[in-house]
């Protein structure tokens, strides 16, 4: 379980660097490596414990999370002529202390958990609940809707971990209705976001607010 400890702390490195990224393309980069990183972790915790069936999901999440969605996101970037999100609620190095509490208030609630028989310890369950928080908290602290979706697939990311190391993964059925939805929800965000692009000339997410009942 080495190998899966240190791919954890990978994973929570990688939430940190999201955190503190402006450039929005530079930000898919690092999802499309997260989303690596966590089907290696699968992989690793499959071959630990001898459950097949988790390679088929690491083989999903290295197909949706790795190949597609990026592609997806670059491909509207691109369209949508996006650079930088420089736009934020704080400045990052106050974001980035927020985030050290978050994964501080993350082990303090990882620690009472027991281990339910599994071969899994508090730390890497404690780095998934702190990848959740990290990944709410760069959606809190964002105004490009774009970084905003990617901190919600990011948040995935954490649950997914989450699930394969204390639970030993999900059925496939509801992991394939997961990626479906994910998948069914990006290319609607990206809908939305040519529409708010078209209306307002901008996607942050501000001018929403102006928006009025007629």
């Amino acid at each position: 379980m080495q190998l899966v400890e240190l791919l954890a702390s990978l994973l929570l490195l990688l939430s940190f660097a999201m955190l503190a990224q402006r450039r929005i393309a530079s930000l898919v980069n690092l999802f499309a490596l997260q989303g690596a990183v966590l089907a290696a972790s699968t992989v690793a915790v499959a071959a630990s414990a001898g459950l097949h069936h988790l390679y088929y999901s690491a083989a999903l999440t290295l197909a949706l999370k790795v190949l597609l969605l990026p592609y997806f996101l670059r491909r509207l970037i691109a369209r949508l002529d996006l650079q930088w999100d420089t736009e934020t609620l704080a400045r990052i190095p106050m974001q980035m202390l927020a985030g050290l509490g978050l994964v501080i208030f993350a082990f303090g609630l990882a620690q009472p958990i027991s281990r339910f028989g599994h071969e899994i310890t508090r730390e890497t369950l404690g780095i998934a609940i702190a990848m959740v928080l990290l990944s709410l908290l760069m959606m809190i602290g964002r105004r490009k809707a774009v970084s905003q979706v990617v901190g919600f697939l990011a948040l995935e990311n954490g649950m997914v971990f989450a699930a394969t190391t204390a639970t030993q993964g999900m059925p496939m059925v509801v992991e394939f209705g997961i990626a479906l939805d994910v998948l069914v929800g990006a290319v609607i965000l990206g809908v939305f976001f040519f529409q708010i692009r078209e209306q307002f000339d901008s996607l942050e997410l501000r001018h929403l607010e102006t928006l009025k009942e007629d």
